[in-house]
């Protein structure tokens, strides 16, 4: 079973948002230490829960630190780039640490329309997401009018997030996809990606990663009760208007004791039943029955625990299901 991390630099409440990012670091040295196969970070902009805006910059950082785990963006939200630009801090990276970059897209174009307006995007054309992603293409492999610097040996591979069409997408360019959340219950879309997939010279068979929310303790429940502050954090973005920085667990405790709204209960029950819960050996069954009925050849897990050694504790117990 081969395992990767996604980590999007999510903030704790209390703390400054330096240290959601120092966490982050730590958190990819012990990851290479461990084994996992890749370390991924996030692109989400003016959100008080995540500290991270810009991947590709951290992943500078990443790089500067570690010395063999592949590093990625998870991704890129390319709506939001010239294509060029990309490619050359991608080129970059990858020729100051050759064969460790992976490049993961997205075509969100912000969380709130006030951040769509500071970004410039309101909207995407039809048919303009996909043409961006090939013009990247282009760039990274010398296809394109104007040549990326600085030129590279290998360009880094590139990996379509699976949101909104991105699973057609990936099909139609030929890329592997990174699916979760709903996908995971459509097989006839899965299906349809490998049907439809166009091969190329980079990528001549479909490909799946699948990303999922883990957590692995000395049980199930409280394997759960781990992932409590995060899903009180999305259960609540409707009715506070914002994606707040993780809570300690027993505060959250406490706020759901003194009585919730129907529908923040609903969201938090949906959120943790779709995660992966359960001591190491419940959890290696549900990831393995997960990738047989996927088609998927790894996982991604993007576990967000307030404690950051509990959730040191995880990854370890996680990593020990390692096979690759």
């Amino acid at each position: 079973m081969r395992i990767s991390l996604l980590d999007r630099a999510r903030t704790r409440a209390g703390e400054p948002d330096a240290a959601a990012l120092t966490g982050l670091v730590g958190r990819a040295r012990q990851a290479e230490a461990l084994g996992f196969h890749r370390f991924w970070v996030a692109e989400h902009h003016g959100v008080p829960g995540v500290a991270g805006g810009s991947p590709l910059t951290l992943l500078a950082a990443l790089a500067a630190c570690t010395e063999r785990i592949r590093l990625g963006t998870g991704g890129v939200m390319l709506p939001n780039h010239r294509p060029l630009i990309v490619a050359e801090q991608a080129r970059l990276l990858e020729a100051l640490h050759p064969g460790r970059l992976d490049l993961g897209l997205g075509a969100s174009l912000g969380y709130t329309a006030g951040v769509r307006r500071a970004l410039g995007r309101r909207r995407l054309a039809d048919g303009e997401y996909p043409e961006l992603v090939r013009e990247l293409i282009d760039h990274l492999h010398d296809d394109a009018p104007i040549t990326a610097r600085p030129q590279v040996t290998d360009p880094p591979p590139i990996f379509q997030l699976a949101m909104g069409d991105g699973l057609a997408v990936a099909a139609e360019l030929g890329l592997p996809a990174v699916v979760g959340g709903d996908l995971l219950r459509r097989p006839e879309r899965l299906a349809a990606y490998r049907r439809d997939f166009r091969p190329t010279t980079a990528e001549p068979e479909p490909r799946l990663i699948l990303s999922v929310d883990v957590a692995v303790a000395d049980s199930a429940a409280q394997a759960r009760r781990l992932l409590l502050p995060e899903a009180w954090a999305l259960a609540r973005t409707r009715e506070v208007g914002a994606f707040r920085p993780l809570e300690p667990l027993e505060a959250v405790e406490e706020q759901l004791r003194a009585g919730v709204t129907d529908s923040v209960d609903e969201a938090i029950r949906r959120h943790l039943d779709a995660a992966v819960v359960g001591t190491a050996e419940e959890v290696g069954e549900q990831l393995a029955d997960l990738l047989a009925a996927s088609g998927a050849e790894e996982v991604m897990a993007w576990t967000s625990i307030h404690d950051r050694e509990q959730l040191a504790a995880s990854d370890a117990a996680l990593a020990s299901l390692m096979t690759d």
